[in-house]
């Protein structure tokens, strides 16, 4: 019999973390390409733009007036998807089937810093350090609020993920129920938990039970340069491709020396080699195709900060089997100007992928931690 590669044979992996499969089809890479491509996204932006919505002291959509911020800015959005409370009462059903419930919650952007032409790559590291402290005041602030169950922080880089506006920003939208893709994820934890026993030598989840993401890195990092999934280790993170990457270039961030539940969790080492990892990640993936590289991100942790005691000690619950990680999901394939589409079987039979997530994370590992942006200013000043 044929001995299996994963480069040529088509094979199925295994999500265990939305108990999900995705097709992989490496050999598709070789098919030419004569669809659509997508123009480049600007490089060339201005330090501020009178007419940006987000840049300081100019006027929003909504009429309000930024601040003249030095460092980051957070204001409620003009046109939240989530209303506050208290909302009106859903009708009865008229049909079991066709059954809706309220929510209720709100909506927050945070501008990352006054300069238009920045973003997390070419952001200083004690700028994206601020970032996330910022993202962690608001974790807290809305996630004690009596009506919210969940606080999602997320960021949408580029205008073919949606972005409406260049302006270095991310979004909190904090709600009155967990969405969808977190309960998946926190069930798969939980039912880890309560079945499977700890590796030796594997950092473990509260009260001792495994934790799956515990025991995935810590195999992840026992495997060879050559053949695995790592692309970035620090003294605390790592960033890899996961096993059960979909999108081309997916990274998975997280801690792997021990189970940390959300941010309020980090020490103050934790929480600077986060911003490092988070700003190496986003420098290699500008530097893949020498562009502003497009993507979602997401931070997954405890739906809500967990209650302190009367000395201020968080308290342990059962969402601390939560173990934070960080999804970047961005859309380009093959080039700058060459993106996967989400069509055809992907939406009617499951999620696929061409390039193998190995071969993703060897180009990502082959990348500079210089932006090509610095390296070209860099080469023009010798030059002179």
């Amino acid at each position: 019999m044929e001995h299996f590669d994963s480069t040529t044979h088509p094979h199925r992996r295994y999500n265990p973390l939305t108990n999900t499969h995705v097709l992989v089809s490496a050999h598709r890479t070789k098919r030419p390409w004569l669809g659509q491509t997508e123009p480049a996204e600007p490089s060339n932006l201005p330090q501020y733009d009178p007419a940006c919505y987000l840049c300081p002291g100019n006027t929003r959509a909504g009429g309000k007036v930024n601040e003249a911020y030095t460092s980051t800015m957070v204001f409620e959005n003009d046109y939240a998807a989530v209303l506050p409370p208290p909302g009106p009462v859903v009708p009865p059903a008229a049909h079991p089937l066709l059954t809706a419930e309220p929510i209720q919650g709100g909506c927050d952007v945070v501008c990352f810093h006054p300069r238009h032409d920045l973003s997390l790559p070419t952001l200083s590291l004690s700028d994206v350090e601020n970032i996330v402290d910022e993202w962690t005041r608001i974790y807290i602030r809305r996630g004690t609020e009596p009506s919210i169950k969940y606080v999602q922080i997320f960021e949408n880089k580029g205008a073919m993920m949606g972005c409406s506006n260049p302006h270095p920003h991310s979004q909190v939208w904090s709600l009155s129920t967990v969405p969808t893709i977190p309960t998946k994820e926190l069930t798969s934890l939980h039912n880890y938990a309560s079945t499977a026993h700890p590796r030796s030598g594997v950092p473990t989840g509260p009260e001792g039970h495994a934790c799956l993401l515990c025991e995935y890195v810590h195999h992840e990092l026992t495997v060879p340069e050559n053949e695995g999934r790592l692309v970035i280790t620090n003294e605390h993170f790592v960033a890899l491709v996961p096993w059960w990457a979909y999108w081309p270039f997916e990274i998975m961030v997280l801690p792997y020396k021990r189970h940390i539940s959300s941010l309020v969790h980090f020490t103050a080492d934790e929480k600077h080699a986060f911003a490092d990892i988070m700003s190496r990640v986003t420098k290699r993936y500008d530097n893949l195709f020498s562009c502003s590289f497009a993507y979602a991100m997401g931070i997954h942790q405890r739906p809500i900060p967990p209650r302190q005691d009367d000395d201020g000690i968080y308290i342990q619950d059962d969402d601390d089997i939560a173990h934070l990680h960080v999804h970047f999901e961005p859309p380009l394939l093959r080039s700058a100007s060459v993106r996967k589409f989400l069509a055809g079987f992907e939406v009617m039979a499951e999620p696929q992928r061409d390039l193998t997530p190995e071969q993703a994370a060897e180009k990502l590992r082959g990348c500079s931690e210089v932006h090509y942006l610095h390296a070209a200013q860099r080469r023009a000043m010798e030059s002179v």
